[in-house]
């Protein structure tokens, strides 16, 4: 008896604490997790302006990020909506 009610207490304290971590997390974290996603998913070694090339030298205008059309990293906070900032969210509670 002892030892399932502490199995339970001991699950219930770490949902409690996955969810307060969750919503602790600032929109400035929450666009800065958007934005390192928007990176990694991106397939080539350029996605933004401030990334670097293999050779070690600044991607600047020859990013994805600055050529128009095709894929288009979200590189800056600034380009993160209030919208995508609810949508993470989201999909932060439905992952517990």
């Amino acid at each position: 008896m002892i030892k399932q009610l502490f199995a339970v207490t001991c699950f219930m304290l770490l949902t409690i604490s996955s969810s307060y971590a969750d919503e602790a997390l600032s929109d400035a974290q929450i666009k800065q997790a958007i934005i390192q996603d928007s990176i990694r998913n991106y397939s080539g070694n350029c996605p933004c302006p401030y990334n670097r090339d293999r050779a070690g030298r600044k991607c600047g205008k020859r990013s994805a990020y600055s050529k128009p059309g095709g894929y288009s990293p979200v590189c800056y906070a600034s380009d993160v909506s209030e919208k995508m900032v609810t949508a993470y969210r989201a999909k932060i509670v439905k992952q517990d």
